[in-house]
């Protein structure tokens, strides 16, 4: 099992998440991060350290975003890894809680 970053954390990249993981399975693009799954231990520290609630075990991922589960898989495996917590994106707040960010996911 592992965890799942989903659409909130695009275009917010709040990193608090990458701070408390043990394993740095955390890989950083543009305007969104991504859990390698074959890292990730399951240890859920990050899940709960997220501001935007964008974190979900792999099973309770929900429907309209199984997608990425993919996406993390695929991204992960181009994108560097990520060990320290930054700023987020300056306008984070306000995308914080938008719907249908994907098409604004940068690659």
């Amino acid at each position: 099992m592992t965890f799942v970053v989903t659409d909130n954390c695009i275009k917010c990249k709040y990193t608090d998440c990458v701070e408390v993981c043990p394993v740095d399975c955390f890989y950083e693009g543009p305007n969104f991060l991504v859990i390698h799954p074959d890292e990730c231990i399951d240890c859920a520290l990050c899940e709960p350290e997220c501001p935007a609630v964008a974190i979900f075990s792999e099973d309770e991922v929900p429907a309209d975003m199984q997608e990425f589960i993919q996406l993390n898989v695929e991204l992960a495996e181009i994108w560097p890894n990520i060990t320290e917590k930054k700023d987020s994106l300056p306008d984070a707040a306000d995308w914080d809680g938008k719907k249908g960010k994907i098409k604004h996911l940068e690659r």
